[in-house]
């Protein structure tokens, strides 16, 4: 095997583990408290972090964003006019 494929991938998947571990963990400590609100309160944590974490962020400026693409297509239609004014095969 090529020792330099070994250097990348030894990290790769030790990181890969100490993730997925450190996930498990966090998981199986709320199943351990014995008084039932706090356990649930537990669980209502974890919910809210896995929440927050696949919560895609707003975008910042919506407005220019819009502006943004409007100019895109604009510049796409002035693009396609002028391909089609292209003699093909005349």
């Amino acid at each position: 095997m090529n020792s330099t494929v070994l250097k990348f991938a030894l990290p790769a998947l030790v990181a890969v583990a100490i993730s997925t571990s450190s996930a498990a963990a966090v998981e199986q400590s709320c199943r351990f408290i014995q008084a039932k609100p706090e356990r649930e309160a537990c669980y209502k944590r974890q919910e809210d972090e896995l929440a927050a974490k696949r919560k895609p962020d707003a975008p910042a400026n919506d407005g220019q964003s819009r502006d943004t693409l409007r100019q895109m297509r604009q510049d796409d239609d002035a693009v396609y006019r002028s391909i089609n004014n292209i003699c093909r095969g005349c």
